[in-house]
């Protein structure tokens, strides 16, 4: 049995990540999905995410039909610690990585990169809704009706 290693945010779940959970299980038997901790989120993100904190996307994530096992890191260096531990045959990125320093790669036996599906991101998907919504407060303005 091969094992697998995903690792990220997957804030606000939409289908590019079910597509790559999907397509990391279909390499190997065994899939291990490391999540960044809300803390590590914010560093990187900013005081407005995740919009889902650890629990919730845990909760989702450990529920979903290609995931095995799911576990959290805060820092560079407990995720260098859980591929050691874990020593994935395939550690799955997205492409957006290509050309870019990953964390742990040299523990990795081989890296797998996924391309997006349909440009999806989770960012995109929050400014996509934040717009809608300020569109629909800007028509309310108007009663034409």
């Amino acid at each position: 049995m091969k094992y697998v290693l995903a690792n990220g945010t997957f804030d606000v779940l939409h289908t590019g990540h079910i597509a790559l959970l999907n397509y990391a299980k279909s390499l190997g038997g065994y899939l291990l999905v490391a999540l960044d901790t809300d803390e590590r989120i914010q560093e990187a993100k900013g005081y407005d995410r995740p919009v889902n904190n650890e629990h919730i996307r845990g909760t989702i994530m450990s529920n979903l039909k290609a995931v095995d096992e799911v576990i959290f890191f805060g820092s560079d260096q407990e995720l260098i610690d859980i591929i050691k531990n874990y020593n994935p045959d395939v550690r799955v990125i997205g492409s957006d990585w290509k050309g870019k320093t990953v964390v742990g790669e040299e523990y990795c036996k081989e890296i797998a990169y996924f391309d997006r599906v349909n440009d999806e991101s989770t960012t995109k998907t929050l400014q996509d809704y934040l717009e809608r919504n300020e569109l629909k407060k800007t028509w309310q303005e108007y009663d034409f009706l």
